[in-house]
């Protein structure tokens, strides 16, 4: 069977791309490389320092996100350890973003938060 290496990239429908680009780079320290605008939507595709792509597309006729509809429920980006989560927690707070208290649980740790689309977002750190 053929393998997979990894994840390429996330791509999110967002309400609007210029308000969502600004927060990923403001909250999560994402960074611009690319816009791409066509007349059915603006896109802008984005990089955080680990390596993490992320693609960020306002089209021209959204539909309402809900994340009870079958599909996502939410992404989970990982932390190197259990002390980064309460570090991101005191930003999200200066920042006011609404965010969970950190979770632990036997196999991990999260901090769960929204974007301003109202995706699902969380840190988490695998281990006890």
């Amino acid at each position: 069977m053929p393998n997979l290496t990894g994840v390429s990239h996330i791509s999110l429908s967002v309400r609007d791309r210029d308000v969502s680009v600004r927060w990923y780079v403001d909250v999560l320290g994402f960074a611009v490389v690319a816009d791409m605008d066509e007349d059915r939507w603006k896109r802008s595709v984005c990089l955080d320092p680990s390596g993490i792509m992320l693609s960020l597309t306002e089209h021209q006729n959204p539909k309402p996100f809900d994340y009870a509809n079958i599909g996502v429920d939410h992404i989970s980006f990982a932390v190197s350890d259990r002390s980064m989560l309460d570090e991101w927690q005191e930003r999200f707070t200066e920042l006011g973003v609404v965010h969970s208290p950190v979770v632990d649980s036997p196999y991990g740790s999260v901090l769960s938060f929204s974007d301003p689309n109202g995706i699902a977002l969380e840190l988490f750190h695998l281990g006890g």
